[in-house]
Order: C-alpha cells, then sequence, then structure tokens
C-alpha cells in the first residue's frame, strides 16, 4: 500500500523524530510504499495570501477562496501545493504526526491544510441541493482513503478524559477528525496518542513502538471512527442539523457519532 506521512515538529531528534523515524522504517520493512511531507524541513509557507494566486486583480479585495478556485480550475497553482495534493491523489493512507500545541495542530500544519485544501480539490465539489448538498463528510476527493492523527501531548491521559481538566481528547480532536479529514471524504481511523512526553524513557520508547507498530499493521483492517455521513439519512437538507429521532435532547459533539456503523456503512 502507498502511506504519506504530513509530519509537523521542528526537532529531528525529539520523540517526534523518532517515532516518524521508526514508522518510516517500519512500513516499509512490511512492504509499503512511503512519502514523508515534513513541513519544517520543506521550510513550507504557512501563510495563504496573494502570491498563492498567480494572475490575482489586486485592484480587487483578495478572497483566498474564490482565488484557490480560479488557480486550481486554471491548472495556475504555486508548485508546492501542486506536489502536496498529487500526494495525497497517490496515497492510500495518510497518518498526520504533530504534538498538541495549544489544543490544537501546529500552526504550520494548520497553513498546509489552508493551502493544500484548495476549493474544487478538497471542499466545494459535488451537487449542492435540497436533497444532496455538497460532496462532503464522508463523500469527496479523498473517498476511499484512511487517514489516523498521530499525537504528542505533555499533558498526562486523564488530563484529557471526559472529566478532565483539559477536556476530553475526542472533543479537542473533534475538528481535525470530523472537519479537517471526514469533510473531504477521508475514512478517520481512532487516534493514536502518546501521553506525558517529558516522561519518556527507553523501555517505554520500547513499548510505545510496540503499540505503534500493531496500529500501523492494521491500519486498513482495524474499524474506523464511525462518524454519520452527510448525505446518508442522518441530517436535514438543506439544514443540516441531525435529524430529531437521532440522539434526542442532546447536543454534544458525540451525535455526529453512530455506534455500530462504518463510515462506508
Amino acid at each position: 500500500m502507498k502511506l504519506l506521512l504530513i509530519y509537523a515538529h521542528p526537532e529531528p531528534r525529539s520523540l517526534n523524530g523518532s517515532l516518524r523515524d521508526f514508522a518510516i522504517a517500519h512500513l516499509q520493512a512490511a512492504g509499503h510504499e512511503v512519502k514523508v511531507s515534513d513541513l519544517y524541513d520543506m521550510r513550507w509557507k504557512a501563510l495563504i495570501n496573494p502570491d498563492d494566486a498567480p494572475g490575482y486583480d489586486d485592484e480587487n479585495p483578495f478572497n483566498p477562496a474564490i482565488e484557490s478556485q480560479r488557480v486550481f480550475a486554471a491548472g495556475t497553482q504555486p508548485t508546492d501545493i501542486e506536489e502536496e495534493q498529487a500526494k495525497l491523489r497517490w496515497a492510500d493512507a495518510v497518518i498526520f504526526q504533530f504534538p498538541l500545541w495549544w489544543f490544537s495542530m501546529p500552526a504550520i500544519l494548520k497553513g498546509w491544510v489552508e493551502r493544500v485544501y484548495a476549493y474544487g480539490f478538497a471542499y466545494g465539489v459535488g451537487e449542492h441541493s435540497e436533497s444532496h448538498w455538497g460532496d462532503r463528510y464522508g463523500e469527496g476527493s479523498m473517498a476511499g482513503k484512511r487517514a489516523m492523527l498521530v499525537v504528542t501531548l505533555g499533558g498526562w491521559e486523564p488530563h484529557y478524559s471526559g472529566r478532565g481538566v483539559n477536556g476530553a481528547l475526542d472533543d479537542l480532536l473533534f475538528p481535525i477528525q470530523h472537519g479537517v479529514l471526514f469533510y473531504p471524504g477521508f475514512t478517520v481511523m481512532p487516534p493514536f496518542p502518546i501521553y506525558k512526553t517529558s516522561k519518556m524513557d527507553a523501555a517505554r520508547f520500547e513499548q510505545l513502538c510496540t503499540a505503534y507498530a500493531a496500529r500501523l499493521d492494521n491500519l486498513f483492517s482495524d474499524q474506523p471512527l464511525p462518524f454519520r455521513r452527510q448525505n446518508a439519512g442522518d441530517y436535514e437538507i438543506p439544514a443540516l442539523t441531525l435529524k430529531p429521532h437521532l440522539a434526542p435532547g442532546r447536543h454534544d459533539l458525540g451525535i455526529h457519532i453512530c455506534e455500530g456503523m462504518t463510515p462506508e456503512g
């Protein structure tokens, strides 16, 4: 299979760097093809601005969505964006590895998403009607591909539990897993979190690698997160609200997960 690793950490000698190297070696030893986008090493341009829109008429206000749509359709995107889009098309699965900084992904990775997820490529695709509101949330250009987050955290696991002071990890990652991944069609695997990163010793790292290897080995067989597909009948369209008989009385993020179902079903 073809695996793409999107990696966002500035220090190659860090725990993240060691996990990146382990994943590459393990996947290649298993016979997979691997490509890596090491964003810091690439000196990835995180800011989306008029430089991303060749031919932009600066007499008009800069609208990132409109300009993204224009240059994508015209085939005039900057080379770095086109290369990352080609990697996504190539991959059967994508691993996003990053430290959780200030309750989200590092800015450089957010900038990768904002620039690579062009209008017409990752969003703004499909029919929009009274019964089908675009190809998104389970449909879209990434449909058929799997994605998984590998996230390092300094805090303890209970800090990110349902009653933990930082909030439940599933809730913190919801904008990434449901939005950045499921929205353009990825089948989203449960995340692989690594807690208490400053308390890592050789024995714990060995255990960590064993667990990570198992997740990598089962990436295409484990059950994904069962997010509800937008156009499969659970949501009122065009209101895009969950139908009243589903999770009645609830308004938490968990209502968008259908237990016992996969995104494909």
